[in-house]
């Protein structure tokens, strides 16, 4: 009974102080995965144990914000108004809660986006010349 039993416990919400307001993070809703994923896409390649938040702020910002936004329940100007260790404090809260949405969804896609990539990358340009070396 025992790992099942904690199976059926709804996960307990990380508890951040951010700019003065309280703030409980949960799970991400199931509502809430097509504006998140989508918001997330163009940082996931990025998205490791311990991400270069500052690199990702300065290459996706907007994305990272949209991402923040919609974990938190909070307006698109609350996030953008953060302070930058706030931000990277929320942003690190935010993916750890929601951790297992990253390793159970995310990161497959990205690893078979990144394989195909590599297998068109590796097969010859249509109209090359086979190589009889």
């Amino acid at each position: 009974m025992g790992k099942e039993m904690f199976a059926a416990l709804p996960p307990v919400p990380a508890s951040v102080e951010i700019a003065g307001e309280h703030i409980e993070l949960t799970s991400l809703k199931v509502g809430e995965v097509p504006a998140f994923a989508r918001a997330v896409q163009p940082i996931a390649a990025s998205l490791s144990a311990s991400p270069d938040w500052l690199a990702i702020l300065a290459e996706h910002g907007e994305a990272v914000i949209a991402a923040l936004a919609i974990a938190t329940r909070r307006p698109v100007d609350w996030v953008a108004g953060l302070d930058l260790d706030e931000a990277v404090r929320l942003a690190e809260v935010v993916f750890g809660v929601n951790a297992d949405f990253f390793i159970r969804r995310l990161l497959p896609s990205v690893t078979q986006a990144a394989a195909r990539i590599g297998l068109a990358l590796e097969s010859p340009t249509p109209g090359a010349m086979p190589s009889n070396a």
